[in-house]
């Protein structure tokens, strides 16, 4: 086994002669002198040695030195923490070293390849993503999974959430899952797995096992998650406020704050957002996501300038697809046509790159299409999607909005009440309901779909959220014909009991001796000011609902 390099290693001895006083050998010590010397040494050595016996309790040992990159990147990973870059660019460079001379070390190629996973997908490098599979492949190639070697499936199934191929995603989590159902390592792919599958009771319940395996900040932020695709903010908030609490490093930290900052702008408030971005970026100047995180922020401010300019720095240095097609929708909502056709192209020319790295970036090419292409292509997309079980809110949301822009506004409103049906408070997601509304004819769901998407957040959108007011506008006001006063009527009094006749009235001509009473009861017309006898009190049946969804005014 090679010898490892030496952490401290000793300073060379000089080849140069001595010079000046060190050229002079010394004169031997005196035989008294060096009697001296010890007795005094001997002497010194036992106080310091009272000293530190007296000034040290017994139980306290001395502090471990602290951990470097390469260890602490380890750590990261066997906790389920995220790890800095540069921790893990260390641990890249460490690993790839170590199996350049250990070509059989299985466990040094999974967590090579695992972290090649992590840096494409932290850097938006998809080549990254072939050198994992490589280095995963060598892992099992060294010992296969059979054999215990479940961290190179962990690390494929990663792979293959990176690449958004739920399927595998969700074959290598269940597989590692069946031979070791007490390690948590798996968890964490089988839970983004369902939900890119829009399996949410099957993620949930993995959510629920992931928090008895794996207690801390890992187990909150799943938990958080699971409240916000539920449409349980107030859960989610709080959790993920516990989660940033416990944080307990840098990465860890900024991590917990981005998932702040959405979930304050998912409720339309864009100040807190702006300022749990900052908080991320303060505590970890790499975490790039809250870059774009903080552009929409700004977008929603009306701080468009700002807005551009972060969204130039994280697109330049963070190349994500989703990201530049934000940056295009924002130079179009300016009226800057030329600059959003250029983020376009560059965006066509992203996801050229995306399919022959193995990736698939169809959510986002389909959104493309849609609104600033073909939308036939769009829903070619999005229907081969959901027939490879891909059917999340985010799926079936962009087939609806991708139909409905194809002119099938009657087959897009099945998939887009499925979005919204599925529990995540989505601004986007109902204003693309209430459109398709809008466009069958049905004014008052669209009107209140509309209503709820600029109520959750006003400012969904730099494009989208504009159209939205002025489509809730062309509706107008509910038509007439509801009720005056959305109050119960007042209960009818009782009608006294009169007392019974002593005897039979007898027939009188008509007209003749009438008495003042008989010559007040209304005649069958019923005049202006006749009094009506108390009706039979009964519930009438509900009225049809009008085509519009306002209910119809009951006939008398």
């Amino acid at each position: 086994m090679d010898a490892k390099p030496q952490q401290n290693p000793e300073p060379p001895r000089s080849s140069l002669p001595p010079q000046g006083a060190t050229a002079v050998t010394p004169p031997p010590t005196p035989m008294r002198t060096t009697l001296r010397r010890a007795a005094f040494g001997a002497v010194a050595g036992a106080v310091l040695v009272a000293g530190a016996v007296i000034a040290v309790p017994d139980d306290e040992v001395a502090a471990p030195p602290a951990p470097g990159p390469v260890a602490r990147a380890g750590a990261a990973a066997a906790a389920g923490s995220p790890a800095s870059l540069s921790d893990l660019t260390a641990l890249i460079g460490d690993r790839q070293k170590w199996v350049e001379t250990h070509p059989a070390d299985a466990p040094s190629w999974a967590v090579l390849g695992t972290s090649y996973v992590e840096w494409g997908r932290r850097s938006a490098d998809t080549a990254y993503y072939s050198r994992a599979e490589q280095a995963l492949r060598r892992s099992l190639a060294a010992q296969p999974g059979e054999r215990g070697n479940t961290a190179a499936w962990v690390g494929l199934g990663s792979l293959a959430l990176a690449r958004n191929d739920f399927v595998a995603a969700k074959k290598w989590g269940e597989t590692v899952r069946s031979r070791q159902p007490g390690s948590w390592t798996a968890y964490p792919v089988l839970i983004d797995a369902y939900n890119g599958l829009g399996e949410y009771a099957a993620a949930a319940k993995a959510v629920e096992k992931f928090g008895t395996l794996r207690k801390g900040v890992p187990a909150l932020a799943r938990t958080s998650d699971m409240y916000r695709n539920q449409g349980w903010r107030e859960d989610a908030l709080a959790t993920a406020q516990e989660a940033a609490d416990r944080a307990t490093t840098a990465a860890e930290k900024a991590v917990a704050l981005h998932r702040l900052g959405d979930l304050a702008a998912e409720r339309g408030e864009p100040a807190e957002a702006l300022a749990q971005y900052d908080a991320a970026l303060r505590t970890d100047r790499s975490h790039l996501v809250s870059f774009a995180g903080r552009a929409r922020a700004l977008a929603a401010l009306g701080r468009t300038d700002e807005a551009l300019a972060d969204y130039r720095t994280v697109t330049a240095k963070l190349p994500r697809p989703e990201y530049v097609l934000e940056l295009g929708e924002l130079f179009e909502s300016v009226g800057l046509d030329g600059d959003a056709r250029t983020q376009y192209a560059n965006l066509r020319d992203l996801l050229s790159r995306a399919r022959t790295a193995g990736v698939d970036e169809s959510l986002t090419e389909a959104r493309l299409e849609a609104d600033h292409g073909d939308p036939e292509a769009a829903v070619e997309l999005m229907r081969t999607a959901w027939g490879a079980q891909r059917r999340s809110a985010a799926v079936a949301d962009t087939l609806a909005w991708s139909l409905h822009r194809a002119g099938r506004s009657e087959e897009a409103v099945q998939y887009a009440d499925r979005a919204v049906e599925t529990g995540v408070r989505n601004a986007a997601y109902t204003y693309h309901l209430g459109v398709i509304e809008s466009s069958l004819g049905q004014d008052g769901p669209a009107r209140g779909h509309l209503e709820e998407a600029l109520r959750t957040d006003p400012g969904f959108s730099p494009l989208a959220a504009p159209l939205a007011r002025e489509a809730l506008d062309a509706l107008g006001d509910p038509a007439g014909g509801g009720p005056a006063e959305m109050r119960p009527p007042a209960p009818e009094p009782e009608p006294s009991a009169a007392p019974p006749p002593s005897r039979a009235p007898s027939p009188e001509p008509a007209g003749a001796g009438a008495s003042p009473e008989a010559s007040e009861q209304p005649s069958a017309g019923g005049g202006e000011g006749a009094r009506r006898e108390p009706e039979a009190s009964a519930t009438p049946a509900p009225a049809p609902r009008a085509k519009d969804g306002a209910g119809a005014t009951a006939a008398p």
